[in-house]
């Protein structure tokens, strides 16, 4: 590499091609990581310092990682084995299939116009979360006494106890049973039945009601959907979300 100028010190730069370099070969001629270990010294390197903070990559884990992409399996019984990918079509494990497409429909009137695939996505985590939420409940009601009493010095004693006595399930089957019998009381018709302006109109009667099914389970599904969007690729873009950034130096800092 002509850009290693011989010096003592390895550059942020010099760093960057080292791994971009290492990357493209383990990648893509499919070397094994005993060749790709000899680049460093290859590229002319050798034990120069690099500069405060920065440490060189390890080759032999770098291209074992990029020889293993898409297929780690995740062990069974672990925490996330729920969220093991598929590209099968997703089947709700809470929701039954028209609940699903009319907790579908509903998301979509409270979100506006959004891409199809986060559309997706959004329901798709709403499904996990109330399939969860029994399982949640428990987990907090088997809290050791002392692991409790921190819970509530951090939180709180209301969002704790709140987990113990919350049961989203009931209410989101309640109100959905109380959705469908006033769209046949507003129009003859199911929900999904109804044109986008009575749908809108239904789910704004709905979200005014002071007390009562629909009350709650709107509350419900507002804070679970902006929940669901924000932490997707195109709600953190609508965010400008930056969190994988980093600064090479703080921001208003003039001192070098």
């Amino acid at each position: 590499m002509s850009e290693l100028e011989p010096t003592n010190e390895v550059t942020r730069r010099q760093w960057i091609l080292i791994l971009g370099r290492l990357g493209v070969i383990a990648g893509f001629s499919g070397v094994v990581p005993e060749f790709a270990s000899v680049l460093s010294a290859a590229g002319g390197v050798g034990n120069k310092a690099l500069p405060p903070g920065l440490y060189y990559p390890s080759e032999d884990h770098l291209s074992h990682a990029l020889s293993d992409v898409g297929s780690h399996q995740i062990p069974r019984g672990s925490e996330t084995e729920y969220v093991q990918p598929s590209s099968d079509r997703f089947r709700p494990q809470f929701f039954s299939e028209k609940e699903f497409e009319l907790v579908t429909k509903i998301i979509q009137v409270l979100l506006g116009e959004v891409d199809a695939g986060v559309l997706s996505q959004v329901v798709n985590w709403l499904d996990l979360r109330f399939h969860s939420a029994a399982g949640i409940r428990e987990a907090a009601l088997k809290l050791d006494p002392l692991h409790r009493a921190l819970a509530v010095a951090y939180y709180g004693e209301s969002p704790v106890r709140e987990l113990e006595i919350a049961d989203p399930q009931s209410v989101m089957r309640s109100g959905l049973a109380t959705l469908e019998q006033l769209s046949f009381e507003q129009y003859d018709r199911g929900f999904l039945e109804l044109d986008g302006a009575q749908q809108t109109r239904l789910v704004a009667i709905s979200t005014a009601k002071p007390d009562g099914p629909l009350r709650e389970l709107f509350g419900i599904l507002r804070a679970e959907a902006v929940r669901g969007y924000y932490t997707s690729a195109e709600g953190l873009k609508d965010l400008d979300y930056k969190g994988n950034w980093y600064y090479a130096a703080s921001p208003g800092c003039e001192r070098k």
